[in-house]
């Protein structure tokens, strides 16, 4: 298995306020529970994605930002996440959960090529894809920004979950 996460503390990544540990974090997830969720989605999850979730599964992050080479409709050089999601049911912000990733699908439109992991402060209107459409649905996805108030423009953020993880920055350089 491939080593991810090499030299990075999540002791420093995540802002378990009240708010996140009520509405993200959930136990971490067995490996039955993620071959449930994989199957219930339709495609694997990155081995990135799997050894974050099992450190913590879900959460507000204290860097929520990532930047951006062309402007969306949240900014002209970032994107901002509000949080990522777990890996389970239980929460409403987790993979499979009331809002999570087919909710996006089913309810707002949002193109099915992928698992939508993260929310953004636009309350629905934008949000963070693995997007599958490149590697099919064993591949290792690359991460994007889905903006539906410009017609789900797709933006390329990272080649793979654990880059964009380690570009988030705190809000505060923009």
């Amino acid at each position: 298995m491939k080593e991810v996460f090499i030299d990075f503390k999540f002791s420093d990544f995540w802002d378990n306020d009240d708010y996140a540990l009520k509405e993200y974090v959930s136990k971490k997830p067995s490996d039955e529970l993620i071959k449930t969720i994989e199957k219930e989605l339709g495609f694997k999850l990155p081995i990135a994605y799997i050894e974050m979730m099992k450190v913590q599964n879900g959460g507000i992050p204290f860097n929520c930002c990532y930047p951006t080479n062309e402007p969306t409709s949240w900014s002209e050089d970032h994107i901002a996440i509000s949080g990522i999601y777990g890996i389970g049911k239980e929460k409403d912000y987790s993979l499979c959960g009331e809002l999570g990733s087919q909710f996006m699908i089913d309810e707002w439109g949002y193109p099915n090529i992928g698992i939508y992991i993260c929310d953004c402060p636009s309350a629905g209107h934008d949000m963070i894809l693995l997007d599958y459409s490149k590697c099919g649905i064993d591949g290792e996805p690359e991460v994007v920004h889905v903006d539906q108030e410009s017609d789900y423009k797709i933006t390329f953020l990272a080649k793979n979950f654990e880059t964009f993880i380690k570009g988030l920055v705190n809000e505060d350089i923009f």
